[in-house]
This record gives C-alpha cells, sequence and structure tokens, in this order.
C-alpha cells in the first residue's frame, strides 16, 4: 500500500484485489475498539467482529494490530493536515501565515486524542522501529516539508534570508511547540486553551522573524 498525493489531501492506493470500502469498514471498526478498549485491550478479534469482517479478511488489509492502528491515525491526520500545510507562496505576509499555521498545527497536536495516539506510538516503537518512522513520514515530515516550501518562496522574494529552509521549518515547529507538547505528553498539563495557544505561537513568530528577517 502507497499513498499517492494529487491536488488535495494523500489518497492511499490499495493493494490488487482490496476493495476501499471494506478497507473503511475496517477502518470505522477499529477506530471503535481502539476508543472502547484502548491499543493494548483491543485485539484483531474484537475488530474483525465490530467491523463485521473474518479474521482471514482482516489480516488481507492490515498485517498486525500496530499497522492498522497507524494506519487509522494516519489517515485521519491526513485530512486533518492538509488544511494546516496548504500554504500559498504568494502571501508575502509571512507572520501572519505562520500565526495561522502554527494555532492550527498547535491546535491540532495538543488534541487529546492525537496525545494518546502519540503516546501508543512510542509505546510500539521499541519494538517496532519500522512504525515509528512510518508515523514520522506520515505526520511531522509531511508539515517540515511543506512549510520548508513555503519559506523557500518566501526567501526566493526576498522576505526573509534563509540558507536551509527545512531545518528553518523544523525550528519553528518547535518553538511552536516548545514545552507544551512535552507536558501534554508527560500528562503535566490539560489541553491548552485557545488564548494560551495564541501566545506560545506569537512568541514563536516573534523570536523565528528576529533571526530570519532581513536586517
Amino acid at each position: 500500500m502507497t499513498l499517492v498525493e494529487l491536488d488535495g489531501p494523500p489518497t492511499v492506493e490499495l493493494a490488487p484485489g482490496q476493495d476501499p470500502k471494506k478497507r473503511r469498514q475496517i477502518l470505522e471498526g477499529a477506530r471503535k475498539v481502539f476508543h472502547d478498549k484502548g491499543f493494548d485491550g483491543a485485539s484483531m478479534n474484537d475488530i474483525a467482529r465490530v467491523a463485521g469482517v473474518s479474521k482471514g479478511t482482516l489480516y488481507v488489509y492490515f498485517e498486525n494490530k500496530e499497522r492498522l492502528f497507524l494506519d487509522l491515525i494516519a489517515e485521519e491526520k491526513r485530512a486533518d493536515l492538509w488544511p494546516i500545510v496548504s500554504l500559498d507562496p504568494e502571501d508575502h505576509d509571512i507572520a501572519s501565515v505562520l500565526n495561522r499555521f502554527g494555532q492550527e498545527f498547535l491546535r491540532l497536536l495538543s488534541r487529546p486524542y492525537y496525545i494518546k495516539a502519540m503516546r501508543t506510538v512510542f509505546s510500539i516503537v521499541e519494538r517496532m522501529p519500522e512504525i515509528g518512522a512510518d508515523y514520522y513520514s506520515r505526520g511531522p515530515q509531511v508539515c517540515m516539508e511543506k512549510l520548508a516550501a513555503y519559506l523557500q518562496a518566501q526567501a526566493n522574494a526576498g522576505v526573509v534570508e534563509i540558507e536551509d529552509c527545512q531545518l528553518a521549518a523544523q525550528q519553528f515547529m518547535d518553538l511552536s511547540q516548545s514545552g507544551l507538547l512535552r507536558r501534554l505528553l508527560f500528562n503535566a498539563a490539560p489541553t491548552p486553551s485557545e488564548a494560551e495557544i495564541a501566545l506560545q505561537v506569537s512568541r514563536a513568530v516573534t523570536f523565528f522573524l528576529k533571526v530570519y528577517k532581513p536586517s
């Protein structure tokens, strides 16, 4: 299975013989089971039963529970990420664009659903490192590359002076979530308010532009 990106969010290219409706049916069943039982409590038997498919059919689409969980999270995140990372290279109001991007990005990351998903991936990655790499490539890396492309357009237009736009994009993403995401992952803080998110990102934008705005 591969991802295909056209003019919208990447879509899944199914293996020969796979039915997209059947795959959706399985994912919907898995979502219910993971929500009710959590990742560790869920089993492929549970998922097959709730999804209304045989266990054999389930394994045709997903090789194991870990891959099913990752695909479920990644597919949902693709739909959520696309509006965030669809940045207009002709919009040179970089402070406004970065504020909007940063707030939407942090709002998504701080949802309890995604915090729980990240914790689950962390618990899997030691024994299945490819799961972590896959999760990163379908989420954080997509954001970084899209933001880097926008920053490159602004550098070309003389709005900012950036030599390495991928590094700069990573720096801004880290600044936007600095400290806050860590506290959420360790359950040391509640979900941030809109005001807290706005303040966090505003400070990140100010810091970022002090470094990269032409002097």
